[in-house]
């Protein structure tokens, strides 16, 4: 039986190669829309929500949300109580210190939560207001 040797690489290809390779990264942000007084309140989220990293110009786009109806359906919110609703985004850059949780929408009243800190879990509690 002949001896297989390990292949070498070059390593101008292995350099090259990882700049390719990516680890697939989700941030999860939980989401507190304060009680109100008022019956009858709704909420939605929009699908061009996004974290927003102004410094490095990245925006990581909305995955998934739980307990939040995405545009144009609404979600009732129950009076005296607070709301809590779950998004996850694509993997911000390593070099991310800081970015804002941004609702870019064509009508009054998007979400905006600016200079949230970076931390090393990516999980994340916000309050809407």
């Amino acid at each position: 039986m002949p001896t297989i040797t390990k292949p070498e690489i070059c390593q101008e290809i292995l350099e090259a190669l990882q700049t390719e390779v990516q680890e697939e990264k989700q941030v999860i942000v939980h989401c507190c829309y304060p009680a109100t007084f008022y019956v009858g309140n709704l909420i939605r989220i929009w699908q061009s929500t996004f974290l927003v990293d102004e410094r490095l110009h990245h925006k990581s786009h909305l995955i998934h949300q739980e307990n939040i109806s995405l545009f144009p359906y609404w979600t009732p919110v129950p009076p005296m109580k607070d709301f809590w609703f779950t998004l996850i985004f694509s993997g911000l850059p390593k070099e991310c210190r800081s970015f804002d949780l941004r609702e870019e929408i064509p009508e009054e009243g998007g979400f905006l939560v600016k200079n949230i800190k970076r931390n090393a879990t990516d999980v994340y509690r916000v309050k809407i207001s």
